[in-house]
């Protein structure tokens, strides 16, 4: 690589991004490794049939739009009741942001692809109503990693999801979690039922089983480097260089919907002095921020406990694994990566 491709590292904590209302409506598209992301271009593992039969579905689903069909998964003769909303239900790295990027490419018409925080930072930065009436008309919702944390989440996601489907707008998501199975473990969710129970009754679950492709070719640990300055001086494109301790308190003073404005236009971060989470406040943080990391390909040059050691057993043991294990997949990709 040439000296001249080589810059000195800026600072994450020096970042303190705005996001207003437009710019969050203009950051609903998909990542950009998916920019492209076709039907045709997702591989189905043939160990695993139910990635076709997801493919399939969708294909069904984008065809039955195009038809005239209402929007339906199935024809009318296979399926004669139509939910306005498609699931896909898997472990990591099956596929399914892919999948779900790939029918919002397909759409017709106006629409919307984002995280679950995004949608509800767009409310919190608009206010309910002039949300609703923004994304109302929209074709297509899409929503990535569908997550419901607390019960405030749970009856605004409702609201706004059985109120965009009453108008028309058809909804597809992604999780680790069956739809009946939201909240579950995170907060009392028998006292939230009846609006689990809207939300799962909107979508056609179509199960991605599979094996994590980020774990398939390289070995199921983060990448630790002696020094992570040095590492860095072997990349191009800007770079910052904090400390883990810094890091996570500059995430604690911005809201988790800026995250994205962090990242921007950063090829790699260097973290020095990685060390296990002390509560699970800052894990939660971390694994919001390394969710745009991973969105933006921002690669990480990390010195100290690997990044998939940071998480505690009694961590990945509660009501959050899932969360803490998708961060885990994904920081063992970001962290793995060569020119």
């Amino acid at each position: 690589m040439s000296a001249e491709a080589v810059t000195s590292p800026g600072r994450l904590v020096d970042r303190v991004p705005t996001l207003d209302g437009a710019e969050m409506i203009a950051h609903l598209v998909p990542p950009r490794q998916f920019a492209t992301a076709t039907l045709d271009s997702y591989r189905p593992d043939d160990d695993y049939p139910s990635q076709a039969g997801a493919v399939e579905a969708i294909r069904a689903f984008v065809a039955g739009w195009q038809s005239g069909r209402g929007g339906g998964f199935f024809s009318r003769k296979k399926a004669p009741v139509e939910l306005p909303g498609i699931y896909l239900d898997g472990g990591f790295g099956v596929g399914k942001t892919h999948l779900l990027a790939a029918l919002w490419h397909a759409a017709p018409g106006r629409k919307y692809f984002g995280t679950f925080i995004e949608y509800t930072a767009l409310v919190g930065a608009l206010g309910y109503a002039p949300a609703v009436t923004l994304l109302t008309g929209a074709s297509l919702l899409c929503i990535d990693e569908f997550e419901l944390d607390d019960p405030g989440d749970t009856r605004l996601m409702s609201r706004l999801l059985n109120e965009l489907a009453t108008s028309g707008t058809r909804i597809a998501a992604t999780s680790n979690t069956p739809p009946n199975a939201l909240g579950e473990g995170r907060f009392a969710a028998q006292d939230f039922l009846r609006e689990i129970d809207s939300l799962a009754s909107r979508f056609t679950t179509l199960r991605v089983d599979g094996l994590d492709y980020r774990r398939r070719d390289v070995e199921a640990h983060a990448v630790s480097v002696p020094d992570a300055a040095a590492a860095l001086k072997e990349l191009s494109g800007e770079t910052t260089l904090d400390s883990f301790h810094d890091v996570l308190a500059h995430l604690g003073s911005v809201h988790p919907s800026r995250y994205v404005k962090i990242v921007e236009g950063l090829s790699a971060i260097g973290l020095t002095d990685v060390h296990p989470f002390a509560n699970q406040t800052d894990a939660l943080r971390f694994v919001a921020f390394v969710d745009r990391l991973y969105d933006a390909q921002v690669r990480i040059a990390a010195e100290g406990t690997p990044l998939d050691g940071v998480f505690s057993d009694e961590m990945l043991a509660g009501g959050y694994s899932k969360k803490y294990l998708r961060a885990v997949s994904r920081l063992i990709a970001l962290t793995n990566q060569s020119d």
